[in-house]
């Protein structure tokens, strides 16, 4: 009965640390779209350059806090990649 317990609490802090992290992700969702109006062109939106600065930037993070840097890395790749899709849309429709 313990163990049930035990996982219905972390669960109840895993949902906590959800809503977190979507409030975070609707603050970043904010500045892209700031980001976006203000970029030149396409390849200034995708930014391979800035990308792998920002990988490198969460992974070293990630090791600091000795945490799995992988799944950092891996999570913050997909959630560029929807930024980015997201800053093109904002961008073409400030152009």
């Amino acid at each position: 009965m313990a163990d049930k317990k035990q996982l219905a609490a972390v669960r109840v802090a895993v949902d906590e640390v959800d809503d977190q992290i979507v409030t975070l992700i609707a603050r970043r969702e904010r500045l892209i779209r700031i980001a976006g109006t203000l970029k030149g062109d396409d390849a200034e939106v995708r930014a391979p350059d800035r990308v792998e600065r920002i990988i490198e930037h969460v992974r070293s993070a990630a090791e600091k806090k000795d945490i799995d840097p992988d799944i950092v890395e891996s999570t913050y790749r997909a959630m560029i990649s929807g930024f980015i899709e997201l800053e093109m849309r904002v961008h073409k429709e400030s152009s």
